[in-house]
Order: C-alpha cells, then structure tokens, then sequence
C-alpha cells in the first residue's frame, strides 16, 4: 500500500487505534488482552524472545483471547525479561518461559494477578501491580520514549496510529521549510549528544548553505561505557528517527539521509532495515512522498565502533569509507561535510523529539524543563543504585530525586559517594551537589557534562582514582593519534595514575596532573580530547583526599587498587571450611579444613579477591 494523503494515514490509525487505545487505557479499546513483551537487548539477553514464543503458543492452544506484541525497552532493565499486560497494566517481572502456562491460565482466562511475579518495591517490600504505580516510573515524563514499551517496533501501522507520520504529511502538506526551522526554534530543542547546540540553529545553517546537494545524517554511534539511550530508541522506536529525518531533508533541502550505527547493535540495526523497507513499501520514503515534489531517501552506514567517531567530522569520514579521524574546524558540516557538501548532523534522541514539537507545538515543548535547558532528557542508569536501566526526565530534576526517588537509592546500605555523569568526557559529582537541577549549564559548572545521558552512580566501594584511572584509559585507546595533546598527553596522564593506584606516586604527581590536564584541554584537535581530563581534574577537585591517601599512606580507602591492599582473615569469623583455600590459585592461604581458622601468607597472595567473593562468612576482609 503507498499512502498519498492523510486520508490513507487516517484509515490506517482507525483500524490499529483499539490496539493501542487497550495499551493506553482509553475509550474505544479492543476487547482483546494486550500482552506486550519486551525484546530490547537487555530483555532478549535474558532469554525473552523464549517468553514471547511460549506465549504465542500457550495463547493458541488455549485459545485465550489475547494479542501477543514485541515491544522496545520499557527501561526497567534490571527487572527483565518484562511482560506487561493491558487493561490492568500489570507488570511481570523477571518472567521464564516456564511461567507463561500459569500466565496464560489465571491471568488470561482467569482475571487473576500473579502476584508471584509482581514487583516488590525495596523499601517498603509492597507488591505492585501497576506499572504506574512503581516508583521508577512515577517521576519520569516520556517524550523520545513515548512509543518505547508501546508498540511493535516492526509494525509500521502501530507507530501510525499513534500519530506517527502525521507531522511529516502536515510539514509537506501546509508548511514550507522556513516554518518548519522556525518551530524547531521556538521549542529551545538542543542537541542530545552532548554538546546541547541548539538544534534549531543547526538547521537553520545547513538550509542556509548553497548549493543543490545537502545530506541529512543521524548518529547513532554510541560509545560511552554504559550507555544505551540511543540503541534503545532505535530498537523501540525506530520510525519516530525516520519521519524526523525526513521532515529536517525538507527544511534544508536535502534528498539523502544516512544512519550511522555501530555493527555491535545488531537488534537496532536489524529493526532500522525492517523501518526503512516498510517506509519504503508504504511510499514514505522515496520518490513524491504524500504525492508531493519532495523525494527523500534513507540508507544505512555501519560503524566499527571506535569512540572518536563519535565526533562529527570523524563520523562523516567514517561514513564515507575514510578512516574516522576527526578535521580541524571550520568549516562545520553544514558548510561542508558529507562527501564535501553541506550536512546536517543530529543524534538520536534530538531527532526523536522532532514528530512531537512538530504535532503538539514548540510552546507546549519548551513548557517542559528550564528556562535554558527545554524539555527531557533520556539517561541510562547505572552503577551501585537499586533500580538500574532506561529513564526520561524533565530537564531540571535534580541528581538526588533521579538517583533515590526513581533510581530507588544506594542497595545494601552503602553510602552514596559520586554520581558520575557524561561519560568519559564527564565528571564525578559528589554527595554535597545532589541537589544541584539537571541541565547544561549547572552539570558543566561542576566540572561535568550532560553528554550523550551515561549516569553511573558510585558508592563507599568505589575508588574515585581507579575509576578516573579507567575512563582515562578508555579515552587513551580510542584515541585516533591523530593529535599529540591527545595522544601523548593522555598516555603520560595515564602513567601518573597507574603509579599513584601502585602506591608509587608523590604529591607532586598531583600538580604534574593538573598542569597536563590544561594542556590536553587546550591543545587537542576534537571534543574527545578536550574532554578526556574531565574524570581526573572533577575528582583531584572533590576527593583529593583520596588521591593523597594513596600517595601519603599507601592506602586505598575503597579497599579497591590491589597494590595497596592487603587480604586478611577474622580468626573469630573464620569456620575453617576451606573453601578460601581452594579458591586460591596462588595456594597463598594455609590451614586444614575444620582445624584452626586459616591465615593468608601476603607474600604468595596475588590480591585478586576470589577468597573474599568465595567467603560464605565474610571473615575476610580489606586492609
């Protein structure tokens, strides 16, 4: 079918409407049970492709009336694999293919909850039902996300009738480019991939550059530890990155769009191919898209997964075949960018916003979040915090109500020590700023950055210089050497640390740190060094006492770096069960099973911990 006018989109959102009005809880639903089944990369590495086949299988034979979906991610990534169940939205977690009988049985034919597989909030221990009703959810506010969890992302219909395309046909339909970059504007969107350009603006110059050939790209190269925003859009959501390219091809005037993602995103990347062909069949990308004199097509291009490209220019010479070294700028790449032509180039998330500023109004957009910072942001939750996984939350929120309100706080009642945000170009705030609102200006001022949305949140067993230590490293090999700031100043940085973790470094070690910190900053050619010192200069800033600790006393106070660290037995905890013992490849503990408690020989002791992990006592313990 190729959809030429609203009408056919309307027809389209008519017959698939009931399905998602069940989902939404809303008049006109379907009489059928809606059992949606997350299979992002974190629910189908727990095996949930295995639920949702049983599912089907169990529906079939039971001839329950129910309609079995594949969604996205709905965030709460620790608790998967997830099912949740319309009306009631009841949310399973950590569902087996062996539960889905019972599933089926009680809840389908039944109407009973299962409160078995229920989540159990930590604090109080209350059963919730409703997926509303967790905490994790409460407080968030979904615009990237609206349709992650909601739909079948491999059903272009579904992502109609919940209005998808309808701003692409109202753009080509009614409004001329220059509207179009003006809404951009007036809604205060900025880029999502860290930086935080205004987007508007962005646009407003590639349309501004001459000549008949321009290219719109995305990118989808996301490569900081622990981050999974974009990946997850794309796998939940993947027609919400097409319409909004397409509709910025029509404000610059570009015919050509190109995603650029990371090979290691096999999900995403099959589910953008499925997007693409579907677009394609249904006449939304291609020649006259809505019967009009615009064309616009989208390919795919795959990325190795090196970090620096990342960076825009390193990005569009990877694209073309180039090996990924960033350029000097100007020019930008809207003066000059893909194959030398006027580019646009915006992350995932930023194009995700555009289909919804464009339907409900840059006003009603710009109403959410600061003065300066509009709208919400996406972060990855991550680290030593009870719920861990995907969140979107008004720009503004504090740090404290995102890490203990929906993050559910500090688990096994350790303190909380930093939150470390940005990625390794970010920074480590610490406890005394957990009020601090989350936005642009108030992040850098710490000494940190938004980024691309990586939040790992540490705690009392963390050593800050170890994990400076690691994003170092990271920057360091992914540096493309390109540049000597970055490709010597790193690694001499790099050389500090692993002394000072040794037990080797001297105080001024410290100052040397700083001063090659400035200079890296200053003198490099792209975004990843000029922010590769961010970790090592926001923890030399709010925890220098633990640098010094490791260069004054030999200690780790973390009880992390090996070197200085010291693996001793409690004689009065000890049970002289042996299994210490048998753990110890380096044969370093002594004793006889069932004899005097053991003791460890520190000049054979390797310091990798394994007795500690294999200790059923805890009587062995950090000095």
């Amino acid at each position: 079918m190729v959809i030429n006018g609203l009408n056919d989109l309307l027809a389209i959102k008519e017959k698939r409407l009931p399905d998602i009005n069940a989902r939404r809880e809303k008049p006109g639903a379907s009489p059928e049970w809606q059992v949606l089944v997350c299979t992002g990369t974190g629910c189908t590495s727990s095996a949930s492709h295995r639920v949702k086949e049983e599912l089907v299988r169990q529906v079939q034979l039971k001839k329950a009336p129910a309609r079995i979906v594949k969604t996205g991610c709905f965030g709460f990534c620790k608790m998967g694999p997830l099912v949740v169940i319309y009306p009631g939205q009841t949310l399973y977690c950590r569902v087996k293919k062996e539960d889905v009988a019972e599933i089926v049985e009680k809840h389908l034919l039944g109407g009973q909850v299962m409160e078995r597989l229920l989540y159990t909030e930590p604090v109080s221990g209350e059963k919730k039902s409703r997926l509303s009703d967790i905490r994790f959810f409460r407080a968030q506010y979904r615009i990237a996300l609206r349709n992650c969890g909601l739909i079948n992302p491999e059903d272009i219909t579904e992502y109609i009738a919940c209005d998808g395309y309808f701003a692409l046909a109202n753009v080509l339909l009614h409004w001329t480019p220059a509207q179009v970059i003006d809404t951009i504007k007036k809604s205060g969107l900025r880029g999502r991939g860290g930086a935080g350009f205004p987007t508007g603006r962005k646009w407003e110059l590639a349309a501004a550059a001459p000549g008949p050939v321009k290219y719109v790209v995305c990118n989808a190269d996301e490569g900081d530890p622990g981050a999974f925003m974009d990946r997850s859009i794309l796998e939940g959501d993947p027609h919400s990155v097409l319409e909004a390219m397409t509709i910025a091809g029509y404000a610059i005037g570009a015919r050509e769009g190109y995603i650029y993602v990371r090979a290691e995103y096999p999900i995403a990347v099959d589910r953008l191919e499925r997007a693409i062909a579907q677009s394609r069949q249904y006449g939304l990308l291609g020649r006259r898209i809505f019967n009009t004199d615009f064309s616009f097509d989208i390919d795919i291009r795959l990325g190795a997964g090196a970090f620096v490209c990342g960076e825009e220019t390193a990005l569009l010479r990877s694209a073309t075949g180039e090996r990924g070294e960033p350029r000097p700028r100007p020019p930008y790449p809207a003066q000059c960018g893909l194959w030398g032509k006027p580019t646009l180039l915006n992350n995932v998330e930023t194009y995700a916003n555009i289909p919804v500023i464009i339907r409900e109004g840059p006003d009603w957009f710009a109403s959410v979040g600061t003065e300066n910072s509009r709208g919400t942001k996406v972060f990855s939750l991550a680290g030593k915090v009870l719920n861990t996984g995907l969140i979107e939350v008004p720009m503004g929120i504090t740090l404290r109500t995102v890490i203990f309100d929906i993050g559910g706080g500090i688990p096994e009642g350790r303190r909380f020590k930093a939150v470390q945000t940005g990625g390794p170009s970010g920074g480590c705030i610490p406890e005394r700023y957990l009020d601090t609102p989350i936005d642009y200006e108030s992040l850098k001022q710490l000494g940190s950055m938004m980024g691309s949305g990586g939040m790992i949140v540490l705690d009392e067993t963390d050593c800050v210089v170890d994990i400076a230590k690691f994003y170092l490293q990271f920057s360091q090999d992914e540096s493309c050497g390109q540049c000597t700031p970055c490709r010597v100043g790193t690694k001499r940085m790099l050389e500090i640390l692993e002394r000072i973790t040794q037990g080797k470094g001297t105080l001024e070690d410290l100052d040397e740190l700083e001063e090659l910190s400035r200079e890296v900053m200053d003198a490099s050619l792209c975004g990843l060094g000029q922010t590769a010192p961010n970790p090592v200069l926001s923890t030399l800033k709010y925890f220098r006492q633990e640098y010094e600790a490791h260069i004054i006393e030999k200690r780790c106070p973390a009880g992390v770096c090996r070197a200085l660290v010291d693996y001793v037995i409690d004689e009065e905890k000890c049970i002289a069960c042996g299994l210490c013992a048998r753990e110890c490849v380096a044969e370093a503990i002594i004793g006889e099973k069932k004899g005097q408690p053991y003791f460890i020989d520190r000049q054979k002791c390797l310091k990798c911990g394994a007795c500690l992990a294999r200790c059923p006592k805890g009587a062995i313990y950090t000095a």
